[in-house]
């Protein structure tokens, strides 16, 4: 499977007309806790062939912060059980549009799979304009998968506790402003309120239309990240509850031309633990 895809935004039209194509992955994530969960979403119906990537399974067991990013080794296994082949075009959605499809394209540039893009409006896009969905899940042939993961594309926490001390990236986190500035608890109990000293806020669902689930043209991207206080010319950390949300705003960037964005992987599951961090409340520091 060679196929070339057009970009790393791929529309509803363009896919419908390449499901045979491509390997489709399903990447629709929730929160501890909800009902239906992201599996149970995924069985009750999704676009034909494709595979559901298991974001809290796709993950570090050793680890008891949520979904960390797993050894090569492991993501190794999982790649090959859902038939992506060195090479393979991917193609990855969530149910929303553009809310946890970044991680799963994320992972896989992260693990050097660079031929993946992202569905213009996810299921909520493809639902709406009528195109069929099934509840029968795909037996993917195994494939080969090598994994040469690129360390620039992720941050840890020692990385991001430098960049106080001299500051080189701009860390930009994905959060709701409520969350950001430490109004309301963290969803995830015994966490502290707040953020990053001296990060940026630009929420998530501001990167797309909130009726189609669409991307935003790229000057209207410019515009959030720029309104936000972000300098596009300067190396960049995103952060957000848990690294997922955090990946939309890495691929926001892509669109801009930025493809050297690293996620905090960790991000305020992380960062809000204990009291060895510093926390800021309120709205982001002044440009």
């Amino acid at each position: 499977m060679t196929h070339v895809l057009p970009g790393p935004l791929v529309s509803t039209d363009w896919l419908a007309r390449h499901l045979d194509d491509v390997v489709l992955l399903d990447a629709t994530f929730t929160l501890p806790g909800a009902d239906p969960d992201a599996a149970a979403l995924y069985a009750a119906g999704h676009i034909p062939g494709a595979r559901f990537f298991d974001i809290d399974g796709i993950a570090d067991p050793a680890s008891a912060l949520p979904h960390m990013i797993p050894a090569p080794a492991d993501f190794t296994r999982v790649a090959g059980r859902l038939g992506i082949a060195d090479g393979a075009p991917v193609v990855v959605y969530d149910a929303a549009g553009l809310m946890s499809a970044g991680r799963a394209w994320w992972t896989l540039r992260l693990f050097g799979h660079t031929n993946v893009a992202v569905l213009d409006g996810g299921l909520k896009a493809w639902r709406a304009e009528g195109r069929p969905i099934t509840t029968e899940p795909p037996i993917p042939a195994e494939a080969t998968f090598t994994p040469n993961l690129n360390p620039n594309l992720i941050a840890d926490r020692a990385a991001v506790l430098a960049n106080l001390d001299h500051p080189t990236a701009q860390v930009v986190d994905a959060r709701s402003a409520e969350r950001f500035e430490g109004r309301v608890p963290e969803p995830r109990a015994g966490l502290r309120s707040g953020h990053i000293p001296h990060s940026r806020n630009l929420p998530f669902n501001a990167l797309s239309d909130p009726a189609t689930g669409k991307v935003l043209p790229p000057e209207a991207l410019r515009d959030r990240f720029v309104q936000a206080g972000v300098d596009l010319d300067r190396p960049i950390i995103t952060s957000c509850g848990s690294g997922v949300t955090a990946a939309a705003l890495a691929f926001a960037l892509a669109l801009l031309g930025r493809d050297d964005v690293a996620v905090y992987d960790g991000s305020w599951s992380e960062w809000g633990q204990g009291t060895d961090t510093p926390v800021a409340t309120g709205p982001a520091d002044a440009v």
